[in-house]
């Protein structure tokens, strides 16, 4: 199903008479490399869209490896003292921590700064 899926993504390409042709996803060209924390532009904002009234602390804008993300998100949520996930290149935080996550973040030597409302 998965290869399906591929075979519906490939732009441009019709057809290739080379015996040994393999075509390259734009998915398998690795992961991205991530950016230092000093030029990383995080956004740290509160959302309370579709989850029932509750709110959370979104941290966006990382670029890099899934791996490096779900790290910092982890260290987040240990010194928030709180639940949350690493999703969709988001960090989720349950609770309204905006002013705590900044501070952590800029601590740490990332350029963040507050988003929205």
């Amino acid at each position: 199903m998965a290869n399906q899926q591929n075979r519906k993504s490939r732009d441009g390409v019709v057809y290739s008479t080379a015996t040994n042709f393999e075509y390259k996803y734009d998915d398998e060209q690795g992961e991205s490399a991530t950016l230092a924390p000093q030029k990383q532009n995080l956004k740290v904002l509160l959302d309370k869209k579709q989850r029932g009234g509750k709110k959370v602390t979104l941290v966006e804008g990382f670029v890099g490896s899934e791996d490096e993300l779900k790290e910092l998100g982890r260290q987040l949520k240990t010194k928030c003292g709180v639940g949350g996930t690493v999703k969709d290149g988001e960090i989720l935080i349950q609770g309204d921590f905006r002013d705590r996550v900044l501070d952590l973040l800029t601590i740490g030597g990332y350029r963040a700064k507050k988003a929205g409302g």
